[in-house]
C-alpha cells in the first residue's frame, strides 16, 4: 500500500526556522552577552565557602558576612535571561527617544569581569575573619571560573581554630562611673568560652552606654568606651574594658533633674515666653489655660523634678505627648543648672518640654466612592468635625456625618420578588461621635496602675455613640443605635489591647415591605435574626502587629476578639421575671471569637521592594444560645467579594454546600448566605512591575457554616468530616496602582470550586476596589 508522503511547504519551512533563530538571538540579548567587549566577560556572580580542619562556629552567619563585601553586584538576572541589559542597549549612543528613555528607566549597564578588584575583595574577607576571632593567619584565595562570554569568581577562605574569651574584666577603679559600669556586668553580652566577635564588642558598649543612660549619666557616649584584647595560649583572649581617659569632664558623672519648664504653646519663631510660668506640681509651666488643664499635661509627662535622669523617662515623655494627638512638635531640651553646683559627684540639669500645638478646631468634608465587602458601591460623603482638646484635658472630640448611597454589583433594580434586583439599592445616613480621654478612667483597683508607668504610650477611654438610618429599597428601612464605652491601651508598640464593657447596639426595623414579610415568613431564620436586634454585648481584642519594624523581612499580624451578649441581660430578666425580654424587649444572647492572622514575607533583602508572599487565615465563631437560636443578623458572617473569596460575589456562597434552587431563594439568597461559623484562607503573591504599579497572583478559599440546622438551607450545618470539602475555592491575577496615600485594586479571579460540586462554569470575575485586600 502507498503511503501519503509529508507534505513539507519551504516556505513554512524557513518561517519556522527564521523564527526558531530570531527566538534564539532574541535570548541571547536578553541573556546579556551580545554587549559584552571581545577582550571582557559579563560578570554574574561570586560564590563563597569557608574551609577549616577545626569546627566553625555559626559557619552560615559567617558566610553571609564575607558574601556582604563581595563587590560589584552582578547584573539582575531572571532564569538566566537579563532583560536590563537589553534595555539599557536600547539607548547605547543615543540622546532622546524611546530607546533613550527605557534605557534610562529599566536598563542596567553590564558588569565586566574587568571591573571585579579580586584584590580588595580578599583584603576586606581578611578583615572580616579578624572580626570573628580568626587572627591566626587566615588566607582568602579567588579563583575565575569562565564560561562563554560570562566568568564567576569563586572566593575560598582557609582558617584555623578561632580565638575565645578566656576572661572578661570589667573597669576596676574605685571611681562613680567605674562602680556603675560594673554593676552592669550581669547583663553582659561576653560570655566566657565565645568566640570572640567584634560585633559583640559593639553591641557590649551601646548595651554599657543605655545602661548608663539609664543612670543618670546624660552625656556619656559608647566612644567612651575602650575594649582591649590580649591573646593567650591555646587561641583564647583576655578583655578589658576601660573608659578612655581623656572624655569631657561633664560626661563621667550622673545627672539629676532641677528645674522642668513645660511650654504647651511654644511656637518655631519664639524667642522669649510671652506667658508668665506658675508652678504647677513641682514644674515652671507656662500654661495656656484655654486649651489645657495642667494636670491633663503633666500626667503625661515622666520627668520628675528632684530626680535621676533616665533616657527611658526621657523617651516615654516624648511618646506619650505625642500620642495625646494635640500637637504637631514636641522636643525636650536639657542643660546644666548654672546656678546649681555640683554635689556628692552629681551634676544637675535643667530641662524644657516644649510643645507645638495642632490647631484645636477643625472641620473636614470628602466625597467617596464606596465599595464593601457585602458587594454594595457607590458615591459617598463623609463630614468630620474633631476638637482636640474639648474639656480642656486633652480629650479629643471627633463627630461624623456620613451618608451613602449604594447599588449592589450586578443586579438590576426591581420591584419584582423574583428578579435579581430585590434590595439592590441601599441609602444610608448616620452621625457618630467618639469622646477619646487619655487617661483610664475606672474605680481604683489593687492589681491595675491606671497610669500604665511602663508604657510609652497614652491609654485612652472611649465614649461613643451613634444613629442609622438604612433603607433597602423594596425591603426594608432600620434605624440603628449604639452606645459604647471601652478602654485602649499599648503596652509595646506592637501590641494593643481593647476592652468594652459597654456595646448596646439596637436596631428597630420600621418599615418592611410585603415581599420582605413574606420571606421572613418563609426563612424563619431570618425572621429571628431580624426580630433579635438588641445587642448588650461586651468585648475583648488583643491585637500583635511587628509592621511597624519595616526593615524586618517576615512581618506578621494577628488579632484575637471574645465578644459576649445577653448573659447579664438574662440575669436581670430572670430577677425581673421576664424571661426573654429586658424592660419588654427582645435580646440576643450569644459568643462569639474571631481570629485573623496574617504574614508578610519579603522575597528580596531590599527592604524597599514590594515582593513578597502574603497569606491571612480568618476564623470566626458564633455560638447562639439561652433566648436565641441564630445569631443576630449584624453578626453574622458572610463570604465571597472584593477583599475576600474573590471569584465569587459578595455572599454567593454557603452556608456549607447550601445552593438557591428557586428564582426567590436565587433572587434573596443575600440575606440567605451567612452563617455562624467562618473559615477562609488567602495566599498572594506580589510583584513590583513599574513604578506604581504592581502585580498579583492569588488563590482564595473558605466558606461559613451553621451552628444549628435550618430545614429551609438544607446543608448548611457544619460538619467536622465534611466541612473541607465544602471549601469555595478561586484563582486569579490582579493589578495595584499604588501611590502610597491611595491603591487602587484591580483583581480578576475564576472559580475553581464550589462547595455544591463542580466550578460554577468558570465565569471569571472582575473585581475593583481601594486598598489591599489584607
Amino acid at each position: 500500500m502507498n503511503q501519503p508522503k509529508p507534505f513539507y511547504h519551504p516556505l513554512t519551512s524557513l518561517t519556522w526556522r527564521g523564527l526558531a533563530l530570531g527566538a534564539g538571538l532574541a535570548l541571547a540579548g536578553c541573556s546579556g552577552t551580545k554587549f559584552i567587549p571581545e577582550n571582557d566577560k559579563l560578570y554574574t556572580g561570586s560564590a563563597v565557602s569557608v574551609k577549616s580542619n577545626y569546627p566553625i562556629p555559626n559557619e552560615s552567619a559567617l558566610t553571609a558576612e564575607l558574601e556582604a563585601v563581595i563587590s560589584p553586584k552582578p547584573n539582575t538576572s531572571v532564569l538566566g535571561l537579563r532583560p536590563k541589559l537589553y534595555f539599557w542597549h536600547l539607548g547605547e549612543g543615543k540622546s532622546k527617544g524611546l530607546g533613550k528613555w527605557l534605557a534610562d528607566k529599566y536598563g542596567e549597564a553590564p558588569v565586566l569581569l574587568s571591573q571585579v578588584d579580586t584584590q580588595r575583595v580578599k583584603g576586606l574577607m581578611t578583615n572580616r575573619l579578624y572580626n570573628n576571632g580568626y587572627f591566626a593567619g587566615p588566607e582568602v584565595q579567588s579563583l575565575i571560573k569562565a564560561k562563554g562570554r560570562t566568568a564567576s569568581v569563586d572566593y575560598v577562605a582557609r582558617v584555623q581554630r578561632p580565638y575565645t574569651i578566656k576572661e572578661i574584666h570589667f573597669p576596676e577603679r574605685d571611681t562613680l562611673i567605674d562602680r556603675d559600669i560594673r554593676k552592669t556586668q550581669a547583663g553582659s553580652l561576653l560570655k566566657v568560652g565565645d568566640p570572640y566577635n567584634l560585633n559583640t564588642l559593639i553591641n557590649e558598649r551601646a548595651r554599657i552606654d543605655n545602661e548608663l543612660k539609664q543612670h543618670g549619666y546624660y552625656y556619656f557616649a559608647p566612644d567612651y568606651l575602650l575594649f582591649e584584647v590580649d591573646s593567650t595560649q591555646h587561641n583564647q583572649a583576655n578583655v578589658y574594658i576601660r573608659v578612655k581617659g581623656s572624655i569631657p569632664r561633664r560626661a563621667d558623672h550622673p545627672y539629676i533633674l532641677n528645674r522642668i519648664t513645660l511650654n504647651t504653646k511654644y511656637g518655631l519663631t519664639d524667642t522669649t515666653e510671652t506667658t508668665r510660668p506658675i508652678m504647677y506640681r513641682g514644674y515652671r509651666y507656662v500654661p495656656d489655660e484655654k486649651v489645657f488643664k495642667a494636670k491633663a499635661i503633666t500626667n503625661a509627662v515622666f520627668l520628675y523634678p528632684d530626680s535621676l535622669y533616665r533616657r527611658r523617662r526621657h523617651d516615654q515623655t516624648l511618646s506619650r505627648l505625642m500620642s495625646l494627638g494635640t500637637f504637631k512638635f514636641v522636643d525636650i531640651q536639657f542643660r546644666p543648672a548654672r546656678q546649681k553646683p555640683d554635689s556628692a559627684g552629681y551634676g544637675f540639669l535643667n530641662s524644657t518640654v516644649r510643645m507645638t500645638q495642632l490647631k484645636k478646631k477643625s472641620l473636614r468634608a470628602e466625597f467617596q466612592l464606596v465599595s464593601k465587602t457585602n458587594g454594595f458601591t457607590g458615591p459617598g460623603f463623609t463630614a468630620q468635625f474633631r476638637n482636640r482638646s474639648a474639656l480642656r484635658g486633652a480629650e479629643q472630640l471627633i463627630v461624623n456625618l456620613v451618608g451613602t448611597f449604594e447599588r449592589r454589583q450586578g443586579v438590576a433594580s426591581n420591584t419584582d420578588a423574583g428578579s435579581q434586583g430585590f434590595g439592590a439599592n441601599s441609602i444610608e445616613v448616620g452621625a457618630n461621635a467618639q469622646l477619646l480621654v487619655p487617661r483610664l478612667i475606672t474605680p481604683p483597683l489593687p492589681f491595675l496602675d491606671v497610669r500604665l508607668s511602663n508604657s510609652d504610650f497614652q491609654p485612652r477611654t472611649i465614649f461613643g455613640a451613634g444613629y442609622r438610618y438604612v433603607e433597602r429599597r423594596q425591603f426594608f428601612q432600620v434605624d440603628y443605635l449604639n452606645l459604647n464605652y471601652g478602654y485602649s491601651w499599648k503596652t509595646k508598640i506592637t501590641n494593643e489591647q481593647e476592652l468594652r464593657p459597654i456595646d448596646l447596639q439596637y436596631a428597630r426595623l420600621a418599615k418592611t415591605t410585603d415581599d420582605f414579610d413574606e420571606l421572613r415568613r418563609r426563612r424563619p431564620f431570618l425572621d429571628n435574626s431580624f426580630r433579635q436586634q438588641f445587642i448588650p454585648a461586651s468585648s475583648y481584642r488583643y491585637t500583635y502587629n511587628n509592621q511597624v519594624y519595616e526593615q524586618r523581612r517576615n512581618q506578621s499580624y494577628f488579632s484575637g476578639q471574645v465578644e459576649v451578649a445577653g448573659n447579664l441581660a438574662s440575669a436581670v430578666s430572670k430577677l425581673m421575671g421576664t424571661e426573654g425580654k429586658i424592660f419588654g424587649q427582645e435580646y440576643s444572647q450569644y459568643s462569639r471569637f474571631d481570629l485573623e492572622f496574617r504574614n508578610y514575607y519579603r522575597v528580596a533583602a531590599d527592604p524597599t521592594s514590594g515582593n513578597r508572599f502574603a497569606t491571612r487565615v480568618l476564623v470566626g465563631l458564633g455560638l447562639p444560645y439561652g433566648n436565641s437560636t441564630v445569631l443576630p443578623y449584624l453578626k453574622q458572617y458572610g463570604i465571597g467579594g472584593p477583599n475576600s473569596v474573590r471569584a465569587f460575589a459578595p455572599r454567593q456562597i454557603g452556608p456549607g454546600r447550601y445552593e438557591p434552587t428557586d428564582s426567590l431563594q436565587r433572587s434573596t439568597s443575600f440575606y440567605d448566605q451567612v452563617g455562624d461559623i467562618r473559615l477562609e484562607a488567602n495566599a498572594e503573591y506580589r510583584q513590583d512591575l513599574f513604578p506604581f504599579v504592581k502585580g498579583a497572583l492569588f488563590v482564595d478559599a473558605g466558606n461559613v457554616w451553621l451552628v444549628n440546622n435550618d430545614p429551609t438551607r438544607p446543608g448548611g450545618q457544619f460538619a467536622l468530616n465534611s466541612f473541607f470539602k465544602e471549601l469555595a475555592v478561586g484563582a486569579g491575577a490582579g493589578l495595584r496602582v499604588d501611590v502610597q496615600f491611595l491603591v487602587i485594586r484591580l483583581d480578576y479571579a475564576v472559580p475553581l470550586r464550589t462547595p455544591y460540586g463542580g466550578t460554577g462554569g468558570n465565569a471569571g470575575r472582575l473585581n475593583l476596589a481601594i486598598g489591599y485586600p489584607f
